[in-house]
């Protein structure tokens, strides 16, 4: 009976430890592809090419977005923050993607990150800025695809001002 048990046991550990390293590639591949959309994402936002930014959204995405309403619920309301928030953007915009983290698990990912750049308004004034974001992932018919995302700046309480700079 113990030499039965013991069988079972290195069964099972074998067979945890092979499917543990299946897994491991795959994630990361998927990570790595989910790297590769964020590169797209900002070229995409500094051409102000609505639908490049939009390749990487899910039709059900949910998002709380740093400008008014309190939030987008679909791709088509999102695309619709997208567009207005480009036109009241004339001039350049600059947009770089740091600070990213990617955790997969399975079919779900999540994701935090900075968008750092500039958006250039009507009166030809740079204004710089840092947001903070935290997005969930779902692999959907073998493509990866944001079906939540959530965007911030940090608020100094006392004075009710969102920090735009975003400093640590």
């Amino acid at each position: 009976m113990r030499m039965q048990l013991s069988l079972v046991a290195a069964v099972v550990c074998l067979a945890g430890a092979t499917a543990g390293s299946l897994p491991a590639r795959a994630q990361s591949g998927d990570k790595a592809a989910i790297e590769a959309k964020y590169t797209k994402f900002a070229e995409a936002f500094a051409n102000k090419d609505v639908a490049g930014i939009m390749t990487i959204f899910a039709p059900d995405v949910f998002v709380f977005d740093v400008i008014p309403p309190r939030q987008y619920v679909g791709y088509d309301a999102y695309k619709k923050d997208w567009e207005d928030v480009l036109a009241g953007t004339p001039g350049p915009i600059t947009a770089k993607v740091s600070d990213l983290s990617v955790t997969v698990v399975g079919s779900v990912a999540y994701t935090h990150y900075l968008v750092e750049g500039t958006m250039t308004d009507k009166d030809g004034k740079a204004n710089p800025l840092v947001v903070r974001s935290t997005d969930v992932w779902r692999k959907m018919n073998g493509k990866w695809l944001i079906v939540e995302e959530h965007n911030s700046f940090p608020v100094d309480l006392t004075t009710g001002q969102a920090d735009m700079l975003s400093k640590p």
